[in-house]
């Protein structure tokens, strides 16, 4: 090889201190120390009140939700001795730590580097030396090294901290029937280790954690409107359920004063990979009813798993004998009630905890509902698979259903499996038949929706078209799904792959109704739309006997339009559990609150980091041991970075680990930081991780459009006519999430993406009679007298008619025109933006051109439904 090739070395930017972003929408200011970015914050983007109204103004005060608190259990306060304190008794006081106790670490940069290997971005050992190789190699001429020697000295260091331990545990089981004369199945003398953690402490440890302090009931309560008296559902505490257990156990005066820790179960079978030996693992996990469902929903830590249970395998010739199935239905009760039998003593005789915010209090545990899917229901109810008949509410009624009826008896009339015993049985005050939590992921979403609904919209289809023309008309409906929004799935060579998540489940609801149009009957999508508008409203956060009426009229909806499948011969019943169990919802929201703090998405979710995350860490051989350590060490980190924030005042974890260095390096100097390092501004190319914001690259043109400066005027005042903290307060939606808004002539190096949005008109009005409809077309921003003023051009939409389309309940809009069917332009401040809009093209029963793509559909088409089950702020603002 010839040695004359020219070599050059790419010039790298040098590394700049400059990594605390500013946070604020629009500002593109970074900073060395959070003192810098405090300063620029107070000065450049001040929190300004509104001035008080005046006294003669008419206000129209809000209605109010007030409490009714359960007497007896009020959780009061007591001592490490259980006796407890006086209303005004201050916190028990805390022996002083140093604000830079990392223990067992030695700094933040060590636990850092630890939870950044181990728990935000999993690293195998070895590219953990090569690393630590890399890190070394650059400190040996400054005779300094990394914070860990290798691997094993990081794992040694996270198994030391004294924080979240809660050790594995097993035990075996085995069969201990009768077995038959001469051979006989090999499972009967197999052995089955089961896998638990303690789970007493480890609901202990979720009341001592300090990130619920704010996030947590210490007694049932109810909510009404002083209107009317309306009662209000949202967290568990606040639903009849708790109230009922409370009632219950205040019967025994031992426990007046003590705080009720429902305890939640769930469990689900997961598969880690079909390649490689179809290898399946069965968790089990643990909550409180205690914790918010705000909580529970942002996965934060108030779900642990606490057991892998046993899943005995046997030959196929064996694996449907009545007496295997048998002996694996027993197995689950009887592993659930070893695993949680140390919460007994805790559930007849108060016992005193630690809480998040540093008191004590009196605790008694109880049995809450159990999260599960439908086979998990079956097989915890104890009763016969796809029973159509009416099933025991009581487990009291069952047993006296067994002393009186044979097995067959109960089998063939009551739906009840005879010779199985209920895990509950062996605790106080709990009864299965009514601790089953509704399921909104399998029994609606993956259920009714896709294995129902959709399967027999393809049914119907070949049932009244031809072969071909059926799959021509499939077709077309997934060409329809083409409607551009952010964050929103396209299914551009159809929707025929086998393994549905629960993701591009969520994706095809938003857009169904719209896509199936003008290829089936009107009842068919009235079907949709009482079934959607179903699931839309029991996600809410809050749900009151209000919304509990329109829920029973979205099921009766349902119930008279899916008849259509019946009469078309497209399906022979309606006998369906997931289907059934829509009705019994109104009941359960009653029992336990809104559902969204029961679904068992959140179970699902947990799979990623208990199962599937450890097992793709391990070497894959016997991976289980390896998975137990995994998580308790991920326990460990998670208790040390709460430890850590919620330590001394401000936290130990404010800012980044290189600020705090640097606040560190001046102080060792005794001097304190420039001013000119404080405000320094970093003006090239850079991330900020925070909300959506404006584009940082400008367009290289901006497209020209007929509009005059007196419309930014007129529409600037748009956005101080009505806060959208206050709209959004008055559709009761708690918070707007993140989302992009595109505007860009070349998205993705494909097409120009222009994205839609509702505008915020300053009208009293509520929903989208408040708002318009507008699309985006350029983000700009000019300096006048010194201040900035970020701008949108966007093109109007006018809505069709007075009210929604009667078949699918959606808004209808088309562009607005003005002089000679002009487009109308107008100039906005970007603050009258109120969220993405998404429109969905009006497609009728014409098949769709084969031309006519995402990129393209907003200016193919003139009449456009505004979708209001893109997501539950839509449906908020669009129903």
């Amino acid at each position: 090889m010839s040695e004359n090739i020219p070599r050059t070395q790419i010039h790298c930017r040098d590394f700049n201190f400059l990594q605390l972003a500013c946070g604020h929408a629009g500002c593109n200011w970074f900073f060395k120390t959070g003192a810098g970015r405090t300063k620029h914050i107070l000065s450049a983007h001040p929190v300004i009140s509104s001035p008080p109204p005046e006294q003669d103004m008419d206000i129209n005060m809000p209605d109010v939700l007030l409490q009714e608190l359960e007497n007896w259990y009020n959780g009061h306060p007591c001592d490490t001795h259980g006796h407890f304190l006086d209303d005004n008794a201050l916190l028990p006081s805390c022996e002083p730590r140093s604000p830079n106790d990392w223990t067992p670490f030695h700094n933040r940069t060590e636990f850092e580097t630890a939870d950044l290997f181990y728990t935000q971005n999993p690293t195998p050992a070895q590219k953990i030396n090569a690393h630590l190789a890399l890190w070394a190699s650059t400190l040996l001429k400054h005779g300094d090294t990394p914070p860990f020697a290798d691997h094993r000295d990081l794992y040694a260091t996270i198994d030391a901290i004294p924080l979240g331990k809660v050790k594995w545990e097993s035990f075996l089981c085995l069969y201990t029937g009768e077995k038959p004369e001469g051979s006989y199945p090999p499972w009967m003398d197999g052995t089955f280790d089961v896998w638990y953690r303690d789970p007493h402490q480890v609901v202990r440890n979720m009341l001592a954690n300090p990130d619920f302090a704010h996030e947590m009931d210490f007694r049932p309560y109810r909510e009404f409107l002083t209107v009317g008296e309306e009662c209000h559902y949202r967290d568990f505490m606040s639903a009849n359920w708790a109230w009922d257990q409370a009632d219950t156990i205040s019967k025994d005066p031992d426990t007046i004063g003590a705080t009720f820790v429902p305890v939640i179960l769930g469990s689900d079978k997961t598969t880690v990979s079909v390649g490689t030996g179809n290898n399946e693992y069965y968790p089990l996990y643990l909550s409180i009813g205690n914790v918010h469902n705000n909580v529970q929903c942002a996965h934060w830590n108030a779900v642990a798993v606490i057991g892998f249970l046993a899943m005995p395998k046997t030959t196929k010739e064996h694996a449907s004998d009545p007496c295997f199935r048998k002996f694996c239905c027993q197995l689950f009760h009887s592993s659930l009630s070893k695993i949680l039998e140390r919460l007994r003593p805790g559930m007849m005789k108060p016992e005193v905890a630690k809480f998040g915010d540093g008191h004590f209090h009196h605790v008694i545990y109880g049995l809450g509902p159990y999260i599960a899917d439908y086979e998990e229901q079956v097989l915890l109810a104890c009763i016969v698979r796809c029973w159509s008949g009416a099933l025991p509410r009581c487990q009291e009624y069952t047993e006296e259903l067994i002393d009186v009826g044979t097995y067959l008896e109960l089998w063939d009339e009551f739906g009840v499996v005879a010779d199985l015993v209920p895990f509950t049985n062996d605790f106080p005050r709990a009864d299965i038949c009514q601790l089953i939590a509704p399921d909104i992921l399998h029994q609606l979403i993956k259920g009714t929706f896709k294995d129902h609904l959709v399967d027999w919209v393809h049914k119907y289809l070949l049932q009244t078209h031809s072969a071909h023309n059926a799959q021509c008309i499939l077709d077309d409906i997934d060409h329809r799904i083409i409607a551009p929004f952010a964050g929103l799935r396209h299914f551009p060579q159809g929707r025929g792959f086998k393994q549905w998540t629960g993701d591009d489940l969520k994706v095809l609801m938003k857009v169904y109704i719209a896509a199936i149009e003008g290829h089936v009957p009107v009842e068919i999508i009235c079907t949709f739309c009482a079934f959607l508008e179903f699931c839309y409203i029991v996600r809410k956060s809050t749900i009151s006997e209000c919304t509990l009426e329109q829920l029973q009229d979205t099921i009766s909806r349902f119930h008279h339009y899916r008849q259509i499948f019946l009469d078309s011969d497209t399906i022979s019943m309606f006998s369906l559990p997931q289907q059934h169990s829509v009705s019994h919802y109104l009941q359960l929201i009653r029992l336990f609150g809104a559902p969204n703090g029961l679904c068992s998405s959140i179970t699902e979710s947990k799979h990623i980091k208990a199962v599937k995350g450890p097992w793709r860490c391990s070497s894959k051989y016997n991976a289980l041991s390896q998975m137990l350590i995994t998580n308790q060490q991920l326990d460990k980190l998670a208790a040390a970075r709460v430890n850590f924030t919620s330590h001394s005042e401000g936290g130990m974890l404010n800012g980044t680990c290189l600020s705090a260095a640097l606040e560190a390096f001046y102080e060792n100097l005794d001097m304190s930081v420039p001013e000119d390092d404080i405000d320094g501004v970093d003006h090239g190319p850079t991330v900020l991780q925070a909300h959506t914001q404006l584009a940082r690259t400008a367009h290289k043109y901006i497209p020209l459009f007929c509009v005059s400066m007196s419309d930014l005027v007129l529409h600037a005042e748009m956005k101080r006519a009505r806060t959208i903290l206050a709209l959004a307060e008055e559709l009761n939606i708690p918070r707007l999430p993140d989302m992009h808004i595109r505007a860009c002539p070349m998205w993705q190096n494909e097409a120009p993406c222009y994205d839609c949005v509702f505008v915020n008109i300053g009208s009293e009005d509520v929903g989208i009679r408040g708002l318009e409809v507008a699309r985006i077309h350029a983000f700009f921003s000019f300096n006048y007298g010194g201040t900035l003023y970020p701008c949108v051009i966007v093109q109007w939409f006018d809505i069709i008619g007075d009210s929604p389309d009667e078949d699918t309940g959606m808004w209808m809009v088309h562009p607005a025109c003005g002089t000679n069917n002009a487009p109308v332009y107008n100039i906005i401040h970007v603050d009258s933006i109120y969220c993405a809009a998404h429109l969905i093209p009006v497609y009728g029963r014409q098949f769709l051109h084969r031309n006519i793509n995402l990129h393209n559909s907003y200016d193919s088409f003139h009449t456009f439904y505004v979708d209001k089950y893109a997501d539950h702020h839509a449906f908020e603002l669009a129903s």
